[in-house]
Formats: structure tokens, sequence, C-alpha cells
């Protein structure tokens, strides 16, 4: 089927219907942690446009947690390589469904934020200082990050910076479709948190420092852009700029 996206607004009607994704499993230098295991996992897979709202932080409130919430705290040395699993629906991958991770029209960056807490189990997740440690947004070419996961079958992969302090963390992972950001509110944020553990690591500050609400704004050009016409050719990834014009791991202020 040939579908022509020469306006914002008609790639959002063509897309709307299958605008849904959850990151639902965490792996560690390769090793599945279990589905749904020591993740926030909310009932539904529906969008946050409302960058002002407290849903923006781990999901939960349009969106409620599966319950009960699991309390696992996953274990993850500083520095490893570990990758969030994304899927159209709840239940893990589904080679029949044509959306599974995400509708491949759905195209935007994927960001991933930490936030050091005294329990990875705490139900309160408002004033976090988060630190972002990964964002891949457009290009090479006219390629997007979602693209990239597509490709992947829902797994997009980064490090946990060597030199963080130990403790418990919140690892916020967010993938935010434009095809409908043309205007306010039509960008659709997806994220969930996992409840982490980290040990091995060193003694570093991280900064700059972004607190949720507020890192996004509903005017920021990488919440508020038409992506279909005209052509972008570049893409600003939102919340804290970093030395990386495509993406990959930031580089901290430490």
């Amino acid at each position: 089927m040939t579908i022509l996206l020469s306006v914002a607004s008609l790639g959002f009607f063509l897309g709307s219907a299958y605008a849904h994704a959850i990151f639902q499993e965490l792996w560690v230098n390769g090793v599945s942690q279990g589905h749904n295991v020591g993740i926030r996992v909310p009932t539904y897979n529906g969008p946050i446009t409302d960058v002002t709202s407290n849903d923006v932080i781990c999901n939960g409130g349009i969106n409620p947690f599966l319950q009960p919430m699991s309390q696992a705290i996953i274990d993850v040395p500083a520095g490893a390589s570990v990758t969030a699993e994304w899927h159209h629906g709840g239940s893990g991958p589904d080679p029949n469904d044509a959306s599974d991770p995400i509708d491949p029209s759905h195209k935007g960056p994927i960001i991933a934020y930490l936030a050091k807490v005294p329990s990875a189990l705490q139900t309160d997740v408002t004033g976090l200082d988060w630190f972002k440690i990964y964002e891949d947004g457009y290009g090479p070419g006219t390629e997007w990050a979602v693209d990239r996961l597509v490709a992947n079958k829902g797994f997009v992969t980064f490090k946990i910076p060597e030199c963080i302090r130990n403790g418990e963390y919140l690892l916020r992972v967010e993938l935010i479709a434009l095809h409908g950001a043309g205007s306010y509110p039509g960008a659709q944020l997806y994220m969930e948190c996992a409840q982490l553990r980290i040990t091995g690591g060193g003694n570093a500050v991280p900064a700059p420092i972004a607190h949720f609400p507020g890192a996004y704004s509903g005017t920021d050009p990488g919440i508020l852009i038409g992506i279909y016409y005209p052509p972008i050719t570049n893409y600003i990834i939102p919340g804290m700029r970093t030395s990386s014009e495509r993406g990959g791991e930031v580089d901290l202020i430490l």
C-alpha cells in the first residue's frame, strides 16, 4: 500500500490507530532480566501528549501500572551494556503484528535518562534529578531512531556510564513519535521506568540535570515539528543538549 505523506495532519491520521508501544523488558550484557520484571509497565500502551503532566516522568497516570507493580530491582554493573525491548502489545513480540514493535509511521527519537533515588521501589517520582545517558535522533540520511528500532525488532542498546556512583536508580527510556507533531499537543511520548541497582561505579556527579515535567516544552523544536512537509534536514533532540549531533552515548559533564 502506498501512503502519500505530504502534510503532518495526513501522517497523523494514517498512523494514529497504530500509536502504541511499551518498553517491557531489559537486557543486561545480553541477558534478559525477564518480561515485565523490574519495569513499571502500564496497562495501556498509548502515548502521553501533555509535556507538562507528571505522566511524562514514568507513565502510570492515564495509563495505570500493571498490579502488583514489579518489586524486582535489576542489578547492573556500571559500564554494562543494557538493551531496552519495546513491543506494540504487552505480551512481547508478535510476528503477525505489522505494528510490532511500533508502527513504522511513528518516526522520531529514542532517549534514555537515569535518576539516582533512595529506593528504586519508591512510588513518588516527582522532583528527581535526571541525566541523559543516551539519545538517537535523525540521520544518517533520512533514517530515524525509530526506523532502527523497527529494523532491530524492538531492541535499542546503550551503556550505563562507568563513572556514576553506586546505588539505586530509575532508568527512563523514552520514544517520541513525531508523525503528528506539526501542532501541539501532537508529539506522542512513550516512556517506562526500570528499577536498577548499579554497582562497581565511581564517584562522579553527572550534569546537566533535567526535571520532568519541565525538561520539554510544547514549543521545543524537537516536540513541535512537521517532519513530512517541507522535508526536514536537521532534528534537535529535546532535553539537555549534548556534543553529539546524531546521538549515541552522551557526554556528561562530571
